[in-house]
């Protein structure tokens, strides 16, 4: 089970991952947990489009379902109301009944209710960060914390399902300044001009995350960027993101990257599969039941 705060967040992060293991034949289940209401528009050639800007909640909810049916994914909406990316010095207050301003734990009830019927082995999510600071990222990190540490108590929301424990949970740690070094040195080794130059620039000197678990998936990029650009008002197709080759990608970083925040079996790092651990105790499981 994925979870992420706004429509387009499951083909931007992990989402190679996601169909490695759907064509393995495990079951996938992104969560959203807003429709994307306050997004701005950041492809050129829809900004100034007055039909899309007068129904951007409905666009994005069949750009999510053009995204689901490339991967392959189940989907459920949360149905929270985006906050929207705050902007300026000072930062204006959220807006009244957003996501980012909703307790905690009425707004995992929802996520509590899915994990109980879905019953994932393993969940994803963001970090403490978010990922980056938007405050709907930061509460599905905090929703996804508190479900998966309350769905498994049978006196935790008693009327949300019998109780699931999920027994891994990752944080997402798609951009990270080692893999954004390697594919912007890649691209000069190769004479071409890269994305990332100024983005390096700006990179603010700061603790790197612990990646504990590189699964490989490169197989699936180009999946991963079709289930992307099904976003047709989220991506801009001519944009930094498809700027270096597939074939360079799968050299360079054929992995995507996560940190393991949560483990209810052991595992040890570093690992290549999210189901490290978790394999090997379901087989044994299912041995003992014949």
């Amino acid at each position: 089970m994925a979870v992420h705060a706004h429509p387009d967040d499951e083909s931007s992060k992990g989402a190679a991952t996601m169909a490695r293991y759907i064509a393995e034949g495990v079951d996938v289940h992104v969560v959203t947990c807003t429709g994307g209401e306050r997004g701005s528009v950041l492809n050129p050639r829809l900004q100034h489009d007055e039909s899309v800007l007068a129904n951007l909640a409905d666009i994005r909810r069949r750009e999510m379902d053009a995204a689901r049916e490339i991967l392959g994914v189940r989907q459920d909406w949360l149905g929270w109301i985006d906050s929207g990316l705050p902007e300026g010095d000072p930062l204006p207050p959220l807006p009244e009944g957003c996501f980012g301003l909703m307790d905690v734990e009425v707004a995992a009830e929802p996520l509590v209710r899915l994990i109980r019927s879905f019953r994932p082995h393993v969940m994803t999510t963001y970090d403490e960060n978010g990922g980056y600071p938007h405050p709907d990222h930061i509460m599905c990190h905090k929703i996804s914390m508190h479900a998966f540490e309350t769905a498994g108590d049978p006196d935790a929301y008693p009327e949300a399902g019998p109780p699931w424990q999920p027994q891994k949970l990752y944080f997402n740690q798609t951009f990270t300044k080692a893999r954004t070094t390697a594919l912007h040195e890649a691209m000069l080794a190769a004479g071409l001009e890269s994305p990332y130059a100024e983005w390096l620039e700006r990179w603010e000197d700061r603790e790197e995350r612990t990646i504990t678990t590189r699964v490989p998936c490169s197989d699936y990029f180009e999946l991963r960027d079709r289930a992307l650009l099904a976003h047709a008002t989220q991506v801009d197709p001519d944009g930094a993101w498809f700027h270096v080759p597939l074939d360079m990608q799968r050299q360079v970083w054929p992995t995507e990257d996560f940190e393991l925040a949560r483990s209810v079996i052991d595992t040890t790092a570093p690992e290549d599969d999210l189901f490290a651990g978790i394999r090997e105790s379901v087989g044994a499981v299912a041995g003992e039941q014949r």
